[in-house]
């Protein structure tokens, strides 16, 4: 293998044991002797319960143990769930009800865990929970985004979570009132259900002092530290572990109330016990994405240039504060919230309401996809109403390349950036200028065909520090512990891949170790983009360290001055010996020597800014007016992710994150009626896109090398997911504008775009 400058296209390691059925994931592992879990949860959406009965559970065949809020608390635990809370515009906190970890007194949404039954097998666990009498009086359930309704939660009486803001608000209003054009626009951003191919799960296990939890997430010392807190033991006293996951994308990040009682379970008995979610249970309790609506405002002067921007958004919190949610659409949503435009006058305003609905959190991407959407859309808007080129609009308000390092309106530095080239390549890798020819040869055959733009920019977020150890075994091996934690990203290939290129190491005799606490003292995880460039930055320290320690001990050895003795990332030479050992070879003589402190070498490096990766979306859809089917015929991107370790890695990771965004856009969407009963439980009612329903997928690198880490590297892991929904919004609406269509919001279902046509006039004026 080639040297990690020439960025080579290396296929995953991982591939051959994960598909071929030998990965080991959470629903893999029973432990010997283990109980199952089963999780009785809310059939109504808002009540009081009035009976909770459990002597029939109990006694039932097989229980060992029914598990209630009451229990939790009998027994010492703190059984509220953690949640993020803003500042309120007024200087006052955002409200902070409690959410139990097992519904205590009041329900407030369908799905929400009652109680844990455990006993010697699922099924006898399952026809126990049966035989509970759950009884409410039934409240009206809340469903709409606004103030008003029934009370979900004392602390909110008018069910307003928070009202943050972010801006000069006089200032903005100042330009508005000036502006020679201003253009507005509605946005929906609707709910989403992450559904990961591997469900969430755990087990627990409990040797009379020290507790082991084991489960399906995205870093294991955040859920360490919530057990330590929640269970009142001492740190010393738990390990959590993470085997192979199945999928994350923001959803796994955070704790669940179903570790905390299934980890009290194993302690009370003793004995292990394990639990899987369904899939219904998954889309009734996993948290879900995005849900919000936006007012979008843009103004400008007489050369159309952007002199001010304003956006209102409302946000569905559901039923409680998940652990980030009040901090995606108002901290992280701003974060880019200007995108890649040179406009300093912005003021941003946020509502949260509660709705007897499952909490929203983190899905792929958190704030910036819900921002570059809002913002991209409305920009489209402006060039139709200003009457200019949507592609020249941007070009003339881009932050120029000779402006970076650049203090955005928001408080963000982007480091680097070449906008307009990026925008460039895209127009010619897309073929965007035979889209006329395209569009005449399906309006021939009664078809409608639009292009849709999207440029967008991230903010790479989660902690900036990281950790990771090398240690030489003594089979010939060398092992890397590190913070992070794949989800099925590759990081087994690219870290094993990055320190092979560092240090000479081959890459097939290095392993990747991840996802134990007792292992790995410290770590960030896995989320807002954030692994491979803090991860690897902490590798380059801990082989600058191992450098460092090695070259005294083979000075010795070559009979030369210490500072004498070099390294090529391959070997280590002297002028004057005649001695070339690499490191492996070196590790060997240190153990030959007794030299055990060489052999394990561990450093902590914090990262000096974050990375802004960047990069345009085409979409070219084609729509049939007759039954309203949209069909996704082209998508083209091309980024900015600076330097690359592995292109086909990240290429993997845009194309996973464009279908994120496309199946959202086209056929994601989450349905409640109105007492608050979820209608898309299942993959018969929830359409997630397929194979058939996305065309090939072309990437393109353009990089503008990152100035904020040693590697120039740039987070691509949610780039394709922040600039898909907007691409794909933008092409849907440019099909059906000349047929009078002026409002279209996602998903574009074929009824809903076939009842779009039929209410819009023929032809546009």
């Amino acid at each position: 293998m080639d040297k990690f400058g020439k960025s080579q296209p290396v296929t995953r390691f991982e591939d051959v044991r994960l598909l071929t059925g030998h990965g080991s994931y959470i629903d893999d592992a029973t432990p010997e002797g283990a109980l199952f879990a089963y999780v009785f949860r809310s059939p109504v959406a808002h009540g009081t319960i009035t009976a909770l009965e459990l002597d029939d559970a109990r006694a039932a065949e097989g229980v060992h143990l029914v598990l209630t809020c009451a229990d939790l608390e009998q027994a010492g635990i703190n059984p509220a769930m953690d949640g993020t809370v803003v500042d309120n515009r007024d200087g006052t906190k955002g409200a902070a009800p409690v959410r139990p970890m097992l519904a205590k007194d009041r329900m407030r949404f369908v799905g929400e865990a009652v109680a844990l039954v455990v006993a010697e097998t699922l099924e006898q666990a399952k026809d126990a929970a049966e035989l509970i009498w759950f009884d409410t009086d039934d409240l009206p359930a809340k469903m709409d985004i606004a103030v008003g309704g029934e009370t979900i939660h004392a602390e909110a009486p008018d069910n307003r979570a928070f009202d943050w803001g972010l801006g000069d608000e006089a200032a903005v209003q100042a330009e508005f009132d000036a502006a020679a054009r201003t253009v507005s626009l509605d946005v929906v951003d609707n709910r989403i259900i992450a559904n990961s191919m591997e469900p969430r799960g755990c087990y627990a296990e409990w040797d009379g002092s020290r507790l082991h939890l084991a489960y399906s997430g995205q870093g294991v010392w955040g859920m360490k530290t919530q057990l330590v807190d929640k269970l009142g033991l001492d740190e010393a006293n738990v390990r959590v572990t993470t085997p192979d996951v199945g999928g994350g994308f923001g959803m796994k990040a955070m704790p669940y109330p179903e570790y905390f009682v299934v980890a009290q379970a194993a302690r009370v008995l003793g004995r292990p016990v394990r639990w899987a979610s369904e899939r219904t249970e998954a889309m009734l309790s996993d948290q879900h994405g995005r849900d919000l609506v936006t007012l979008a405002e843009l103004a400008f002067d007489d050369s159309n240039r952007i002199t001010a921007y304003r956006v209102h958004n409302r946000m569905n919190m559901g039923a409680y504060n998940s652990h980030f949610a009040q901090a995606i659409q108002t901290m992280l949503f701003s974060r880019v919230v200007m995108g890649v435009y040179d406009v300093q006058k912005v003021y941003m305003r946020t509502e949260g309401f509660y709705t007897n609905t499952t909490q929203v959190d983190a899905y792929r991407g958190a704030g910036r996809p819900e921002a570059i959407f809002v913002l991209e859309c409305v920009m489209d808007r402006a060039a139709r109403e200003l009457g200019v080129d949507g592609w020249d609009l941007r070009r003339r308000n881009f932050i120029a390349p000779d402006n970076f390092p650049y203090t955005s309106a928001t408080g963000e530095t982007y480091d680097v950036g070449d906008f307009d080239r990026v925008l460039t390549r895209v127009w010619d890798e897309a073929d965007a200028g035979g889209f006329d020819a395209r569009k005449a040869a399906d309006a021939d055959r009664g078809l409608l065909r639009g292009l849709g733009l999207c440029y967008y920019i991230e903010s790479i977020l989660g902690d900036p520090s990281e950790g990771a150890r090398v240690e030489f075994n003594e089979d010939g091996t060398a092992s890397i512990f590190v913070g992070t934690q794949s989800n099925g990203q590759g990081h087994e290939t690219v870290y094993a891949q990055f320190l092979s290129d560092q240090t000479g190491i081959p890459v097939e005799q290095i392993r990747v170790v991840q996802g134990d606490s007792d292992l790995i003292a410290q770590g960030g995880g896995t989320g807002g983009s954030r692994s491979v460039t803090n991860q690897t930055h902490a590798t380059l320290v801990t082989v600058d360290k191992m450098i460092a320690a090695f070259t005294p001990y083979l000075a010795e050895k070559m009979g030369v001055e210490e500072d004498a003795v070099s390294f090529d990332d391959e070997t280590f030479r002297a002028p004057g010996s005649n001695m070339t050992p690499s490191l492996m070879e070196a590790a060997e003589m240190a153990r030959a020597d007794g030299r055990a402190e060489l052999l394990t070498h561990e450093a902590r490096a914090t990262l000096p800014g974050r990375s802004y990766p960047n990069g345009a979306h085409v979409a070219e859809v084609v729509v049939d007016p007759d039954t309203g089917l949209v069909t996704l015929d082209r998508y083209t991107v091309v980024d900015d992710f600076g330097n690359l370790i592995n292109p086909l890695l990240a290429e993997g990771q845009v194309h996973g994150g464009v279908v994120q965004g496309v199946g959202q856009a086209v056929t994601e969407h989450v349905g409640y009626d109105g007492e608050g009963q979820l209608l898309t439980a299942s993959f018969m009612d929830y359409a997630l896109p397929r194979a058939a329903d996305v065309p090939n997928i072309g990437f393109t690198p353009e990089p503008v090398p990152s100035t904020a880490n040693p590697m120039g590297m740039k987070g691509c892991g949610e780039a394709g997911t922040v600039g898909a929904m907007a691409a794909m919004a933008n092409a849907v609406t440019d099909a059906l504008w000349d047929r009078g269509v002026r409002q279209a919001d996602m998903p574009f279902t074929p009824r809903k775009v076939w009842e779009l046509l039929q209410d819009a006039p023929v032809a546009a004026e």
